[in-house]
């Protein structure tokens, strides 16, 4: 990618990793070196009849004070504030996060309510903080959402009816435990869609107005990591290795783009998310390519590097020819690990469609978008094409 001399940027990637299988063990040694001893573990009802929390708790022992775990899928408001009612009442000094994306973010927000007071309501918007919240450690178990190393979150807002964004630098997680055997029973279809939460992360950082070298860098290198090991982890679960991999393009992707930001993907993502309920990452693994489509012009270089990261860049090959080679790679891949094609698939209705557009444009993730989006119509014809 070029750079200019007017290059500025500010990279924060404070949260501490560790990987391997079997890592999860050390989450008692990581809550201790933080000076905690009483830990509230946050999950869902599927995390626990996969058995993946008696691990986390027979580690902790008697340091694990409660367990919250009516979070349900595309959390909001409502669960964050009875979440952290509870939390309260366990006296709890940590929250460890056992889950994917919404349990995480439930735990982000529980940590500022801990420390700050107040509702989830009072703590909606950007850089409201003024230091470090209650500690939180995060154990993944799924590959996707990045929300283990990064300081924003979405929840569902039930009032406004829409998916409310929040980005505190003092909310990133202190520890995130990569375990592969966390992730080893998570179904293909959702290992596929998590994925394609973890690829659009890392286009949307690479063709954001806010990309910079760092994230970049990240970016790239989540694209390779993805497609030489997702199809993989879709095809045969208890490949590890390749589980591993995934999580790390994962994490490596939510670093990217928690600093680089996101753009009209994600803007549409929440929009349709909101009203037809679909679950994040297959809204984004359907919509990306049709995104990327839309963007070409205003994004060729960097969708080069979504080639190179595809490895179906020739030599000599022209950055617009490249770029639309990525777009075609992009679709194929969708195809090749099964993950669902139209947004009609997941039960979305034809008439969603004009309300999620609206609904999009007052996203802030599309602003920084490249191609700029001055008119819902723009957004519906993306949708219609996606449907």
């Amino acid at each position: 990618m070029a750079y200019d001399q007017d290059l500025e940027f500010i990279y924060y990637g404070p949260t501490r990793v560790v990987f391997g299988v079997g890592s999860s063990r050390e989450v008692e040694v990581e809550m201790s070196s933080l000076g905690c001893g009483r830990a509230v573990v946050m999950t869902d009802p599927g995390i626990i009849k996969a058995g993946l929390l008696d691990v986390v708790k027979d580690t902790l022992g008697k340091k694990c004070v409660g367990v919250f775990s009516d979070i349900p899928q595309d959390t909001g408001v409502g669960t964050v504030n009875r979440a952290a009612d509870y939390a309260k009442e366990c006296g709890a000094d940590i929250i460890i996060s056992l889950g994917g994306g919404s349990v995480i973010d439930t735990a982000k927000n529980v940590c500022i309510i801990l420390k700050e007071g107040g509702r989830c309501e009072d703590w909606q918007g950007l850089g409201m903080l003024s230091g470090p919240v209650t500690p939180h450690i995060v154990i993944p178990t799924t590959a996707g959402t990045g929300s283990e190393v990064t300081f924003a979150t979405v929840l569902f807002d039930e009032t406004k009816g829409q998916k409310v964004l929040t980005n505190e630098m003092f909310n990133a997680p202190r520890v995130a435990i990569l375990d592969p055997k966390m992730t080893e029973k998570l179904p293909p279809l959702l290992t596929a869609g998590t994925g394609m939460d973890a690829m659009c992360h890392a286009v949307e950082a690479l063709h954001s107005l806010q990309h910079e070298p760092i994230a970049d860098g990240l970016a790239i290198h989540a694209i390779r990591l993805l497609s030489r090991n997702l199809p993989a982890c879709v095809d045969n679960g208890s490949d590890l290795v390749a589980r591993g991999q995934v999580q790390i393009a994962a994490l490596l992707a939510g670093w990217s783009f928690g600093n680089a930001l996101v753009g009209i993907v994600h803007a549409m993502a929440h929009s349709i998310g909101a009203i037809a309920r679909v679950p994040h990452g297959t809204a984004n693994g359907i919509l990306l390519p049709h995104c990327m489509n839309f963007n070409l012009e205003d994004a060729v270089e960097a969708y080069g590097m979504v080639a190179e990261g595809f490895g179906v860049r020739e030599r000599g090959m022209d950055d617009l020819t490249a770029a639309k080679e990525s777009v075609k790679a992009m679709k194929a891949f969708t195809k090749r690990i099964k993950h669902p094609q139209k947004l009609s698939e997941v039960g979305v209705k034809e008439a969603d469609l004009p309300r999620a557009s609206e609904l999009c444009m007052s996203d802030g993730s599309i602003l920084n978008n490249p191609k700029m989006v001055i008119d819902s119509s723009q957004v519906l014809e993306i949708y219609k094409k996606a449907f």
